[in-house]
C-alpha cells in the first residue's frame, strides 16, 4: 500500500514550490567543470569585503563553548542593538536572519483564511509563509517597479492582518521616502500590523530615506525587520532581529523556538555592531560598485532599475531572451540571480561585488550580448 504523502500535507504547503537560492558556487564548478577560485557569485546580495575581523576573533574565542546550548534569549545581543539604537531589550525579537521574523508575524496573527498585503515585486518570502498558514496574499500591481502604497493601503479589507512593505525593495532595489512612508503609516487600521523589511537599511545614502525605528513610537502597530546578513557582512551565520512595540514583541517571542539563533552567530552578530569601520567600508565599497555598473549598463545601453541597495536589476535587449544569458554568464563562471518570478522575465539582478568581481561581471557580459 502506497501513501501520497503530499495529500497529507496542510492544503498551503501543497501548492507550494521551495524558495530557490542563489546557485552556489561549488554547483556550478560541478556543473561546467570549472575551477571554483574563478567563479564570481553575484547573486546573493552578499557582502564581498568578507567578515570584519572583530567577527573572526569574537568566534575564534567562542569556540571551545559548542558543546553548550545558546543564550535563548539572546541577551549581550540584544543589549548591543539596544545601546546602539535606542530600544529597549523588549522590544526585540531574534531571528535565524530576518526571515524568521516574517515568518514569526504570520504565526503569531494571521488565521487560515485571513490575508496579507503585499507590492508585486517584493520579496517572494511573504506570500509563502503567508500561504503556509493558510492565508491569501494580495499582491498589488507596481509602479515603475516600486511600491504603489496608496493602492496597497486601499487593497486592506476586513481579513487583512499584515502589511508587508519592503525599503528599500528586493529585486527592484527601489525606496520610498520619509514623507510617503509616514503618509502610509496614517492610513493603516490600527488593528493592521506593518511589516517594514529594511534587510538593506545600511546602504542607503539618501538624506530622506526613513529609519524605521525611529517610528516605532508612534505606530504602536509597526514592526521592523533587520538583518546582519548584509552590510555586516554574516549571511553564513543566519542572524537578524525585529524590533516593534514590547506588547508585540512579547507575542512574536511565543512562537519563535528555542535556541532559534545559534551561539556563534549571537557573539557574530554582537561584534559587529562594534566595528562601525567595517560597515563604512562596506557602504563605500558598494557605493563605488554600483557606479561601475551603471556606467557599464550606460556604455552598453542596457537599460537598469535605478538601486539604493546592494543590487541592480537590468533588462536584456531584444531579442536576447534573459533565461539564456543567465545561462551563457554561467558557462563562463557568473553567477547572478534571474527574476522571472518576480514577473520579470526580462531582467536579471547583479550584486555588488568587488571592483575586479564588478569587472569580471561586465566584460563577461559584454562578451554574451555582442
Amino acid at each position: 500500500m502506497t501513501t501520497n504523502f503530499k495529500q497529507l500535507a496542510v492544503s498551503g504547503v501543497q501548492s507550494l514550490q521551495p524558495y530557490q537560492p542563489g546557485k552556489p558556487i561549488d554547483e556550478l564548478a560541478r556543473e561546467f567543470g570549472l575551477n571554483e577560485e574563478d567563479i564570481i557569485k553575484l547573486a546573493s546580495n552578499e557582502n564581498p569585503l568578507g567578515p570584519s575581523p572583530k567577527v573572526l576573533a569574537a568566534i575564534q574565542e567562542a569556540l571551545p563553548e559548542l558543546t553548550r546550548y545558546p543564550d535563548g534569549a539572546g541577551f549581550e545581543l540584544k543589549q548591543a542593538i539596544s545601546n546602539k539604537f535606542g530600544l529597549q531589550k523588549e522590544q526585540i525579537t531574534l531571528g535565524n536572519g530576518s526571515s524568521d521574523i516574517l515568518d514569526f508575524i504570520c504565526r503569531a496573527f494571521v488565521n487560515p483564511g485571513e490575508n496579507i498585503v503585499t507590492s508585486q515585486h517584493a520579496f517572494a518570502i511573504y506570500g509563502i509563509i503567508a500561504t503556509i498558514v493558510g492565508a491569501h496574499c494580495i499582491k498589488v500591481p507596481a509602479i515603475n517597479y516600486a511600491h504603489d502604497l496608496d493602492a496597497m493601503a486601499a487593497a486592506i479589507n476586513d481579513k487583512t492582518r499584515v502589511v508587508f512593505v519592503t525599503n528599500p525593495n528586493n529585486p527592484t532595489g527601489t525606496w520610498i521616502n520619509k514623507n510617503d512612508l509616514i503618509n502610509f503609516l496614517d492610513k493603516i487600521p490600527a488593528n493592521v500590523l506593518v511589516l517594514l523589511d529594511e534587510a538593506y537599511f545600511e546602504y542607503v545614502q539618501n538624506a530622506d530615506y526613513p529609519d524605521g525605528l525611529s517610528l516605532l513610537p508612534a505606530y504602536p502597530n509597526l514592526v521592523v525587520a533587520r538583518t546582519f546578513s548584509k552590510a555586516y557582512g554574516l549571511a553564513a551565520m543566519r542572524v537578524g532581529y525585529g524590533a516593534s512595540s514590547v506588547e508585540v514583541a512579547d507575542l512574536l517571542n511565543r512562537v519563535r523556538p528555542p535556541f532559534n539563533v545559534n551561539s556563534l552567530a549571537l557573539v557574530a552578530a554582537t561584534a559587529s555592531l562594534s566595528d562601525d569601520g567595517y560597515v563604512q567600508r562596506s557602504i563605500a565599497e558598494n557605493s563605488k560598485g554600483m557606479q561601475q555598473l551603471e556606467a557599464a549598463f550606460n556604455e552598453l545601453n542596457i537599460e537598469y532599475i535605478p538601486s539604493v541597495a546592494n543590487f541592480i536589476a537590468f533588462k536584456i535587449p531584444s531579442p536576447l531572451k534573459a533565461a539564456e544569458v543567465f545561462q551563457q554568464l554561467l558557462a563562463k563562471g557568473v553567477i547572478v540571480r534571474p527574476i522571472a518570478g518576480y514577473e520579470m522575465p526580462d531582467y536579471l539582478r547583479v550584486s555588488i561585488g568587488t571592483a575586479q568581481e564588478n569587472q569580471g561581471f561586465i566584460e563577461a557580459l559584454t562578451q554574451v550580448l555582442a
